[in-house]
C-alpha cells in the first residue's frame, strides 16, 4: 500500500512541470502556447546535466568530431522541436485544423490512394523526426484515417494526455504486445491503416545497422507487409521555417523483398534524414544496444 500510495505521489510530481507549463500558456494561440513549450523544453536540455550527457553520448556515437559548441546548439534546438511536438500531439485535435501549414508531396501517397480504393491496408513507416504525427493529420484530411502502434507510459498522467492526443490524430491506437497485435492485424486484413514507429530500441528484434550502429530493430512491419501483400510506405513531416510549418513527404513503397531487407531500407531512409538534420530527431530514446 506504502509503495503503490509513493508511487502515484511520483506520478503527480513528475508531471506537475508539464502541468505548469501547459496551464501558463492555455489561454494564448496555438503557436505562442507550441514556441512556449518548445523553450522550456530547449532550457531543460541546456540546463539539466543529466539530459546534456544523454544526449552527447548518443550523438557522439553519429558525430564523433562535432565541436562541443556545435553540440550545446543542436541539443538546445532538438529540445525546442520536442517541446512543439508533445504540444502538437497533446493538442492533436487542434493541430489537425491546421492544414494549410503543411505542404504534401512524394510518390507513397499515390500508393496509399490506390490501397485505399482497392479495399487493401497499408502500412505507414516513421520515426521521432520533426513532427510525425503530421503525417497521420495528413492522411485523415484525405479520408485516410490511419491509427498508431504506440508504448504506453508508465506516469498515469502522460499516459492518459498521449493517448488522448494521439487518438485524435486517427484510430484505432494500439498498444504494444500480444494483444494489440491481434488486434493489429485484424485491422489491416480488413482494410485498415496503421503508423508504426521503427527507431525505437526492440529487445526481441536484429541488429540491423542505424546511422552506423548496430541497433536492435522490430522486423514486424516488413513481415506484415509480405505476408497480406500490403505496401510499406516512409513518411516524414519535417518542419520547416520557424518550425511551425511541415513538408510531410510520402516516399514510395519499399520493394517488397524480405523483411530484414525492407526494414534496412527504412533505417536507411531515416537515416539520411537525421543526418541532414540532426536537429530534429529525438536523441534520447536510447537507441542502441548498450545505453
Amino acid at each position: 500500500m506504502i509503495s503503490r500510495s509513493f508511487q502515484s505521489i511520483w506520478h503527480h510530481v513528475r508531471y506537475i512541470p508539464l502541468w505548469s507549463a501547459l496551464t501558463v500558456t492555455r489561454w494564448h494561440g496555438f503557436e505562442l502556447r507550441a514556441g512556449a513549450l518548445g523553450f522550456a523544453i530547449g532550457g531543460v536540455m541546456r540546463w539539466f546535466p543529466l539530459a546534456r550527457r544523454r544526449f552527447d553520448r548518443e550523438l557522439l556515437r553519429v558525430f564523433p568530431d562535432m565541436p562541443r559548441g556545435e553540440r550545446r546548439a543542436l541539443c538546445r534546438s532538438m529540445g525546442r522541436n520536442m517541446g512543439r511536438t508533445l504540444f502538437e500531439i497533446y493538442h492533436n485535435a487542434e493541430f489537425q485544423t491546421q492544414q494549410d501549414r503543411f505542404t504534401v508531396s512524394g510518390p507513397g501517397l499515390a500508393a496509399l490512394e490506390a490501397a485505399r480504393a482497392a479495399g487493401k491496408g497499408a502500412i505507414v513507416v516513421s520515426g521521432h523526426f520533426g513532427q510525425w504525427d503530421a503525417v497521420r493529420a495528413v492522411l485523415k484530411a484525405r479520408g485516410m484515417e490511419t491509427g498508431a502502434v504506440y508504448r504506453p507510459q508508465t506516469n498515469r498522467h502522460y499516459q492518459r494526455r498521449l493517448l488522448a492526443g494521439i487518438e485524435a490524430a486517427g484510430r484505432p491506437i494500439l498498444a504494444t504486445g500480444r494483444v494489440g497485435t491481434t488486434a493489429l492485424v485484424r485491422h489491416l486484413r480488413s482494410g485498415g491503416f496503421i503508423a508504426i514507429m521503427l527507431d525505437e530500441k526492440f529487445a526481441d528484434g536484429e541488429r540491423l545497422p542505424f546511422l552506423g550502429q548496430p541497433a536492435l530493430t522490430s522486423l514486424a512491419a516488413a513481415r506484415l507487409a509480405l505476408k497480406y501483400g500490403l505496401p510499406m510506405v516512409p513518411a516524414y513531416g519535417t518542419r520547416t521555417g520557424d518550425g511551425a510549418h511541415f513538408d510531410v513527404e510520402f516516399e514510395a513503397p519499399i520493394p517488397h523483398s524480405d523483411p530484414q531487407t525492407m526494414t534496412q531500407a527504412f533505417n536507411d531512409s531515416l537515416a539520411a534524414r537525421i543526418r541532414e538534420k540532426p536537429d530534429q530527431w529525438y536523441w534520447l530514446l536510447r537507441r542502441w544496444d548498450d545505453a
